[in-house]
């Protein structure tokens, strides 16, 4: 048991020293050997439990957006009304973002770069379903937009990472008052107008 164990807390901490020097350094400018040092194992040790960087990365982000949705759905339930729904998500979203910054940072960088292939990346957006079957029930039932969910998410979800990187800097705090008008400013975005 002692062994499985070792085996494990080696292998998070190859994801911890990944997320942090990609977050610091970009993906181009994090080499394994760089992770290894970090991890405080032998550079041969990573091979162990991963094929090479990219498949070390993809794992990194499919671990990551797992955890990342575990968090924001915990608390939802399919018999809300979509808003109720909504509101729920997006706010554990927001707390997630927030307070597993590292995380929400590699996230946003992943998102944004090349740097995941293709068949994570669609990994990745499963997580993401039951958010994606709340917009489909809300357009069914006129309460959303009827535009692409990827217009949906760059509307109400992305602005939570231009906010995260700001409160990050130092440049703004967000505060309840900010959460809610956040959210509000979420919600208008989508909605259909009445």
């Amino acid at each position: 048991m002692a062994k499985l164990q070792k085996s494990i807390d080696k292998r998070n901490a190859l994801i911890k020293a990944t997320i942090e020097l990609v977050n610091n350094n970009g993906f181009h400018a994090t080499p394994m050997s760089k992770i290894a040092k970090m991890a405080n194992v032998s550079p041969a040790t990573i091979y162990l439990y991963f094929e090479n960087k990219q498949d070390l990365v993809n794992k990194t982000y499919i671990e990551v957006k797992a955890a990342y949705t575990k968090y924001a759905f915990a608390t939802y339930n399919e018999e809300m009304t979509v808003e109720e729904g909504f509101e729920i998500i997006w706010k554990r979203i927001a707390d997630f973002k927030l307070n597993e910054c590292e995380n929400a940072m590699f996230l946003a960088q992943c998102d944004n770069t090349p740097m995941i292939d293709e068949p994570s990346r669609l990994e990745g957006i499963k997580h993401l379903q039951p958010l994606l079957d709340l917009w489909e029930r809300g357009k069914k039932e006129g309460i959303i937009k009827p535009i692409s969910d990827y217009l949906l998410y760059a509307y109400s979800i992305n602005p939570l990472s231009f906010l995260m990187m700001a409160q990050k800097r130092g440049a703004f705090q967000l505060d309840k008052t900010h959460i809610e008008e956040a959210y509000q400013s979420a919600w208008s975005s989508i909605k259909v107008g009445k």
